[in-house]
């Protein structure tokens, strides 16, 4: 297949399919006598992987190990937990950081419970009270 028809299949732009390519993520295709780069199954198949992989948020360079671990499947696989256990900690603390963020935001809007002009919004008060340096109710010290 040409690389239209595998980024089609995989949902996968074309320039990113050549970006993966350079990165050494995907092997390179044989070429037709035409020129015309020519992906196999295994292109489809590395490709998915990689998409998966990447809608998990795992970054490239984790993304490479687990291809090097696909390609040497008798490799103990204990590298491949903490991969993923350091994952789960990205995943995690970021979480938490959204979390903080919903709070602050959270009480930012109970600044103000109703329409008001601007000179009268609690949020807006708050806002540009943090733009003077000031403390504001959404970053107070708890």
């Amino acid at each position: 297949m040409r690389i239209g028809e595998l980024g089609q299949a995989t949902g996968v732009d074309v320039e990113t399919i050549r970006y993966y390519e350079k990165a050494g993520l995907l092997p390179d295709p044989s070429r037709l006598d035409n020129g015309y780069r020519s992906y196999s199954q295994m292109h489809l198949e590395r490709l998915s992987f990689i998409r998966h992989c990447r809608a998990l948020d795992i970054s490239l360079a984790d993304i490479a190990r687990l291809v090097e671990f696909m390609e040497h499947p008798s490799t103990d696989c204990g590298d491949l937990n903490a991969l993923i256990d350091q994952q789960l900690s990205k995943v995690r603390a970021r979480l938490a950081s959204m979390q903080a963020l919903e709070n602050q935001l959270s009480i930012l809007r109970s600044r103000c419970d109703s329409a008001h002009s601007g000179l009268e919004c609690g949020i807006l008060h708050e806002l540009v009270a943090a733009a003077h340096g000031e403390a504001c109710a959404c970053h107070a010290v708890k």
